[in-house]
């Protein structure tokens, strides 16, 4: 069982779905929220629960302590509203890990909060008797009869004992429903008498157990000094200072100063990076400085001699009264001296400050992380000089004079893309390595290509030296780069080093000749040979008249270094990676990777060939939330980051040791990652009113061996039986239905070999689009997003949802022709909850219209119907009224085959749209003489991305 956050920021429990729910507190989360967390709070062993449930008993704990002190009127518990504090916010900063820690926020507390208050109250109405009762049957150690307060006072009056107590108690609810307070003797007297016996033992049981375990408290019950005021000195006030936990842990209620809440102490103050050695950046050395300070007041060396002179106590400094142990504040500035004359006057590492300025321990030591004493008499900031270089990082915000990609850019950036760019080329430039991390459907591919442009420009101005940048991705992802570039930033000049995109000695076409083709389609046309077509996309040959900076130059031999010179980016696989070690011994500019989750598991092969690669700066783009699971948060940092976290056993232990930490477990390891990770949510306010409501994005998918090898196969297969058919002058029908069913035949094989062989092995090896969905759905489900797969084959939703069952790790739902009325609407019920099934598979007849299915984000299109109208319709299914959220259209198309060739023509072909509408791209192909027709389904083996 694990409790995380929905993206509407709903607290949830996650039970495992291979697995009955059994003891009581997983039984009680399945029940409801508020029954799950009344259970959690009366948890007696809380050291064996895992990070987050204990984070959220803190939370049902501070609940349950205010619920206690607040009485009865009447019988009848009122709502309690939650107030957002100081502490909640220190308790975002510290949470642990856990499933959508990304939505974690304010909201998801009051929610957490008024369902917790809601459950209590109507059970104890339930009940029939007071909370009082119900408390000692169902969380004994919560129980509390009655109200005894606590107070502790300042007395200036009186200088040998400035301090006031008094115990009181809370007997009734005076005018304006606010608590009245008596001293606690009168108690004896409203009491007195045998028949009210039991209510005045009930009203002193939590001063009875606070007696118990505190010497003072029993002290004063033994004299009988705890029913009347008593002046202190403040030795004896810091004693009940000492002890206020345990106070409130026995049901007692306290009321303190002001000034203790904030606690104010003499610390030891490190300021790290006011002068910086050599301009700042990843191997820079930072200053070092030790210093005495009361909230930033330095102190004169009197008022130093007096505090470690002074004993474990109160003290009055500078007006105000301040907490010291001069034992432990000597021992804190003698250990940071000590380390100040080590670091001499060289400083220390980047690596080290950042830590320090984290809350960890400069060598991430596990002594150093749980050394929470040392920690409350000491404090670590920033100098002047790093101060302004991090702040400028957190905001992101532009600074005068940063480079722009200008005209190069043929696109606009919307504003949270500037932001995202201004973050990249200042860390870059820090030599420092950048996580950017924001959801899907944000732009990400965007913003790296206008951040290749700045870089760009800024070599044409001399500024930086001229050094090409690579860019490692899934082979799935080529094509789709290779778009955007086009698009976006014809000017950047790129390397592709894959079998895919190698150069082609062939003339090329143009695309205009190759469009200007594709528009006038018939018998009579001028044929076009097959590699013509194939050719397309290529790029104009060294024998070519004319150049142009858009032409993608590849290879796929080891380059001579003067390739390189003129490029200023190279794109590979992870896979290639690994077979090209130039491409590791090579100095980059920048070294960026897409989908950045590959490399989650630090031992695969694929991970260490990535982290030996030699760049000025790392970037890692992703839209799985980093900060979710500790290995796969340590493995991406070990990239971008190299030291930071330390090594993988280092790291283990210190991760090991904040879980241990009494308060902000985790806040030293979000400190440290902070500064490097930039995510942005499309359920940001901010961000959602700058997007488009629906985004449609191709994914290209490769062909596994035994597709291509198959696919093939039917072309010749289809050549034959055409030019058979011509020498026998057959009727158009006749042709008309053989070209239809090879057509029908490529697209099955494209989806999977097993659909057109129909021996029910549908391996996700074997299929490119099974291995694309898969990547896409790791994400969506990542995100607790949930997908529509349409696809046009029945035969299709059954093994999609099988696979997809594995990818989600729990099973989804179908809908086909052959689904019963009244189950579609039970599915589209159970989909449209927020908890139902995360994916919905439907064929695309069946399920394309009169749905409401406004919980998708995603609209995944396996096969392509070749009809605009009909797709949009099936969009349409979760991009209606009543969709709250943005919709990611994925239209999937194999590279190299007949499903991009159709593809082009349904997105560029604009004269060709009503043909295309009325009769589909099958009719269009019929119609096409035999010599253009293979030409069209022929397979483009340098195009289709192979699997690695």
């Amino acid at each position: 069982m694990q409790l995380g956050i929905t993206p509407s920021r709903r607290l949830r429990c996650f039970l495992d779905p291979n697995q009955a729910a059994s003891g009581k507190l997983t039984k009680a989360f399945e029940h409801s929220l508020g029954a799950g967390l009344f259970q959690l709070a009366a948890q007696h062993n809380t050291a064996q629960l895992p990070p987050d449930l204990r984070f959220w008993h803190q939370f049902a704990c501070d609940y349950m302590t205010e619920r206690c002190q607040r009485p009865e009127t009447d019988g009848e518990l009122k709502a309690i509203a939650f107030t957002t504090s100081p502490v909640y916010e220190q308790r975002l900063a510290g949470a642990p890990p856990m499933i959508g820690a990304e939505y974690l926020s304010s909201a998801v507390f009051e929610y957490a909060w008024d369902e917790l208050d809601n459950w209590l109250c109507e059970q104890v109405m339930q009940s029939g008797g007071p909370l009082g009762a119900y408390l000692k049957k169902h969380a004994p150690q919560w129980h509390q009869v009655g109200r005894v307060c606590f107070h502790l006072a300042e007395n200036k009056k009186d200088t040998a004992c400035p301090f006031a107590f008094m115990a009181t108690y809370v007997p009734q609810l005076g005018d304006g429903a606010r608590a009245r307070h008596q001293p606690l003797g009168k108690a004896l007297q409203q009491y007195a008498g045998a028949s009210n016996k039991s209510a005045l033992i009930n009203l002193l049981s939590p001063v009875h157990l606070a007696s118990k375990s505190s010497a003072l408290i029993g002290e004063l019950v033994e004299s009988g000094d705890i029913y009347y005021p008593l002046a202190w000195t403040p030795t004896e006030a810091y004693r009940f200072l000492k002890e206020v936990p345990l106070y409130e842990a026995s049901g007692l209620s306290v009321r303190l100063p002001d000034w203790w809440k904030k606690r104010p102490r003499p610390r030891v103050k490190v300021s790290v990076g006011g002068n910086v050695k050599s301009g700042l950046s990843a191997d820079s050395l930072l200053s070092f400085d030790v210093s005495m300070s009361l909230d930033d007041q330095s102190l004169s060396q009197r008022e130093l001699e007096e505090l470690m002179a002074a004993e474990e106590g109160l003290v009055l400094l500078k007006g105000q009264w301040v907490e010291v142990d001069g034992e432990k504040l000597s021992q804190t500035l003698a250990h940071w001296q000590k380390v100040e004359r080590q670091v001499g006057e060289e400083g220390i590492s980047f690596i080290e400050g950042m830590r320090l300025l984290a809350g960890s321990p400069m060598d991430l030591s596990p002594s150093g992380a749980g050394a929470e004493p040392e920690q409350e008499w000491m404090s670590v900031q920033a100098g002047a000089e790093l101060n302004r270089t991090l702040e400028r990082l957190r905001s992101g915000a532009a600074t005068q004079g940063l480079p722009r990609p200008g005209r190069a850019l043929r696109a606009k950036l919307r504003p949270y893309q500037e932001v995202g760019v201004n973050w990249l080329w200042q860390l870059s430039q820090l030599k420092l390595g950048a996580c950017l991390a924001d959801d899907m459907g944000l732009g990400k591919t965007i913003q790296i290509i206008a951040l290749l442009l700045v870089i760009k420009k800024a070599v044409g101005k001399g500024q930086t030296p001229a050094k090409p940048s690579l860019l490692v991705l899934p082979a799935s992802l080529l094509g789709n780069w290779k778009d955007e570039l086009e698009k976006f930033a014809p000017s950047l000049n790129t390397l592709f080093v894959h079998p895919s995109q190698k150069r082609k000695q062939d003339t090329h076409k143009s695309s205009q000749e190759i469009r200007n083709r594709d528009t006038h389609v018939s018998k009579r046309d001028t044929h076009k040979s097959n590699r013509d077509t194939r050719n397309q996309d290529t790029h104009v040959s060294k024998q070519d008249t004319h150049k142009s900076n858009q032409d993608t130059h590849t290879a796929s031999q080891n380059p001579q270094a003067a390739a390189l010179q003129d490029k200023d980016l190279v794109i590979t696989t992870y896979g290639i990676l690994r077979q090209q070690p130039w491409l590791l011994d090579q100095d980059w500019r920048l070294a960026v990777l897409d989908e950045a989750q590959a490399i989650k598991n630090p031992a695969s092969q694929q991970t260490r060939a990535v982290k030996k690669l030699r760049a000025e700066a790392r970037i890692a783009l992703t839209g799985t939330p980093v900060e979710n699971r500790l290995s796969d948060l340590w493995s991406l940092f070990d990239f971008i980051c190299p030291g930071l976290l330390g090594t993988a056993k280092r790291f283990q232990t210190f991760a090991k040791s904040l879980s241990e930490r009494e308060h902000d477990q985790y806040a030293p390891l979000r400190n440290l990652v902070q500064p490097y990770i930039l995510r942005r949510l499309k359920t940001d306010k901010s961000i959602i009113d700058d997007l488009p409501d629906k985004t449609e994005l191709h994914a290209y998918c490769g062909l596994a061996k035994k597709q291509a090898a198959l696919y093939k196969k039917s072309v010749q297969e289809l050549t034959a039986v055409l030019k058979k058919e011509e020498d026998e002058e057959v009727s158009a029908i006749k042709r008309r239905g053989i070209v239809l069913s090879y057509l029908l035949r490529f697209k099955q094989i494209c989806n999977h070999p097993a659909q057109w062989l129909g021996d029910g092995q549908y391996a996700p090896q074997e299929s490119g689009k099974f291995n694309r969905l898969a990547a896409l759905c790791e994400e969506i489900a990542a995100r607790q997003e949930k997908v529509l797969v349409f696809t046009q084959f029945r035969e299709m939703t059954e093994p999609l949802a099988a696979f997809l069952s594995d990818c989600f790790g729990r099973p989804g739902l179908i809908l086909h022709g052959g689904t019963s009325v009244a189950q579609r609407k039970k599915r589209v019920d159970q989909f449209q909850s927020e908890e139902g099934p995360p994916f919905f598979v439907l064929s695309i007849k069946a399920g394309g219209t009169g749905l409401n299915l406004t919980q998708a984000s995603h609209v995944v299109h396996f096969d392509r119907w070749w009809n605009p109208a009909v797709e949009n319709q099936a969009t349409d299914r979760a991009f209606r009224i009543g969709q709250k959220r943005n919709v990611l259209v994925h239209k999937f198309v194999c590279r190299g085959t007949v499903e991009e060739r159709i593809d082009a023509l349904i997105t560029e072909k604009q004269s060709l749209a009503n043909d295309v509408i009325e009769g589909g791209g099958e009719s269009l192909l019929t119609e096409m003489s035999n010599d253009e027709l293979i030409d069209m389904v022929s397979l483009d083996l340098d195009k289709i991305n192979i699997s690695e």
